[in-house]
This record gives C-alpha cells, sequence and structure tokens, in this order.
C-alpha cells in the first residue's frame, strides 16, 4: 500500500516514514500543501497522510482541491496537526478529510485508522 505523507516538519516527516515502511507501506513525501496536491496526481498514493499546517498551501486548502477533483476525490486523508480542539477536526472534516489523529503520533491509533480506511 502506498501512502503520501505532506508534512514540514522534517523530525516528523522522518521518524513516521521509518515506522510505517517498518510496518510494510511504501511511502511518498510531500513538504507542503501544493507538492501534495502534485504528488497526488502524479503518484496515485492509496492514502494521504496531511498535515495541516504547511506552507505555500496548507492542509485545508490541498485537501479541498484533491476532494474537489474527480481524479482524487476517492482516495483518503487523514488530518494530521497538533491542534486538538473539537473545532480543529470539524474543521479538517469539513474541508474533506476522512479521518483526523492529534500529533504526536500514536502509531497503533493512527494504523488503525489507515485500516478502517482501506
Amino acid at each position: 500500500m502506498k501512502i503520501l505523507i505532506v508534512e514540514d516538519n522534517e523530525m516528523n516527516r522522518d521518524m513516521l516514514s521509518r515506522r510505517l515502511v517498518k510496518k510494510g507501506f511504501e511511502i511518498i513525501i510531500a513538504v507542503d500543501g501544493e507538492e501534495g496536491v502534485k504528488k497526488t496526481l502524479s503518484e496515485k498514493p492509496d492514502l494521504i497522510l496531511m498535515d495541516m499546517s504547511l506552507p505555500v498551501m496548507d492542509g485545508w486548502e490541498a485537501t479541498k482541491k484533491l476532494k474537489s477533483n474527480s481524479d482524487t476525490s476517492k482516495i483518503p486523508i487523514i488530518a494530521l496537526t497538533a491542534h486538538a480542539m473539537a473545532q480543529d477536526k470539524e474543521k479538517a472534516l469539513a474541508a474533506g478529510c476522512d479521518e483526523y489523529d492529534t500529533k504526536p503520533i500514536d502509531l497503533n491509533r493512527l494504523l488503525s485508522k489507515i485500516s478502517s480506511l482501506t
């Protein structure tokens, strides 16, 4: 299964990608929302882990673009954010995210959410 990680923080990106590779996932990386949209179109991942606070184009805008495109609208997106307020979850789901998880990442919880969407 191919997962696109859209994350601007190098430490978070590295840690998460290494842990997911160990679980057998193929990982693609994007460092901002615009690159995330482009890589989704070119790589067609099975699932996207989308940081919401990103440079160039934030995760909310990138998610809206992907969900409004018929070529990418069916790809599940899990919002990843350090913001744990109820309105943050509602905002991510309203933007089109299929699921929501908070940082720091609990790998077992995230794997369960990935499994439920694929």
